[in-house]
């Protein structure tokens, strides 16, 4: 890999593992869930459309897209974005950014309740059981009287849930739709006017400059950036690398909620994330080499959304580089017998679901 994908994909992992980070930073200085998440989809979405502009990308003009673009920012950017700031109210930034990677196998579980992922084998149904174990392990309920059953823990979970959802829709509904940078700016733009309306419930602004760093941070770098590079290292290095950054997000979350907040990583929360990133792979043994997402952030949604198009109406790359067909919808995948290149978020695994991880 040439070494300016290799700082790229370096790059993103950072960006789109520290935006828990900024998350955790901003709640600790004042700000409320829903300033957070307004401010971010704001910012993302002021990147976006710069870049679009220099790219010579427009936003779509007609009204079906946009309201397809209404629906997928909903479940991809408004309702994740604010879950997650939800959650980390009461949840460590780190831990976080581990359920953001359950993502994939919401996605799993979704296709089985739909009947539309007809090949669950025995090696992907462990892996859903074992990722799933890995989440009780992290939270060990037996030890903590609440354990999983908090409503931090609970909405983190949701938001991961709701990426998987954004994904399935995404890759049926928004397909080859062309210009992904400005599909992305025109998502993003959907998520600002949906968080908009929770306005009433934001509270006076009551920060300081860290807070003011952090979310700008976050709007800038963790969503309207990661978007971008994310994009850039499926278009030159193919979903492979984007599938390499999905399962480096935790490990940056768990590290930097460590090193920054002092946040407990005992062995438990390490053998977790273990567990959980173990099942991830085994779910996605049958998945194509060829698809990715990217608007939503990987995920974990994440994540992949890392908090975007944001993942599924971005161009998906073939291996030699060149652009491929549109992202397959969960009952292709059942067909599919190649190894996985690529998990859904940012945001995002949020990156990131069925095709990268969230930035969340």
């Amino acid at each position: 890999m040439p070494l300016t994908s290799t700082l790229r994909m370096a790059a993103l992992a950072l960006l789109w593992g520290s935006g828990f980070l900024w998350i955790k930073l901003a709640l600790n200085h004042g700000l409320s869930p829903a300033q957070i998440t307004i401010t971010r989809c704001a910012l993302g979405t002021a990147v976006l459309l710069l870049l679009a502009r220099s790219a010579g990308q427009r936003l779509p003009r007609d009204r079906a897209t946009w309201t397809r673009l209404a629906i997928a920012a909903l479940f991809c950017n408004a309702i994740p974005f604010a879950l997650f700031s939800i959650g980390e109210q009461t949840v460590d930034s780190g831990i976080a950014g581990v359920l953001n990677a359950t993502t994939p196998l919401w996605s799993l579980l979704l296709g089985i309740l739909l009947g539309t992922d007809r090949g669950l084998g025995r090696v992907r149904l462990t892996g859903l059981f074992l990722g799933f174990a890995g989440t009780l392990l992290i939270f060990a309920p037996w030890q903590r009287s609440a354990g999983l059953l908090t409503w931090g823990a609970l909405s983190l979970l949701a938001a991961a849930a709701s990426y998987a959802i954004a994904f399935a829709y995404m890759a049926r509904k928004l397909t080859d739709q062309g210009a992904p940078i400005a599909m992305s700016a025109a998502q993003l733009l959907a998520a600002t006017a949906w968080t908009t309306l929770s306005v009433p419930t934001a509270g006076p602004l009551h920060t300081d400059a860290t807070g003011l760093l952090a979310l700008t941070a976050l709007g800038i770098l963790g969503t309207g950036v990661t978007f971008y590079l994310n994009y850039r290292l499926i278009a030159d290095e193919g979903p492979t690398s984007a599938a390499t950054v999905g399962y480096l997000l935790p490990v940056v979350s768990v590290a930097l909620g460590a090193l920054v907040l002092n946040e407990s990583t005992g062995p438990r929360i390490w053998a977790g994330m273990a567990v959980v990133l173990t099942g991830v792979a085994m779910t996605r043994t049958r998945r194509t080499s060829e698809g990715d997402v990217a608007g939503c952030p990987p995920a974990a949604d994440g994540a992949s959304a890392p908090g975007s198009l944001s993942k599924a109406t971005q161009s998906r790359q073939t291996e030699d580089g060149h652009p491929a067909a549109s992202p397959p919808s969960l009952a292709d995948q059942a067909h599919e017998r190649r190894p996985a290149e690529s998990w859904g978020g940012p945001n995002h695994i949020r990156g990131a679901g069925n095709g990268a991880t969230s930035p969340h």
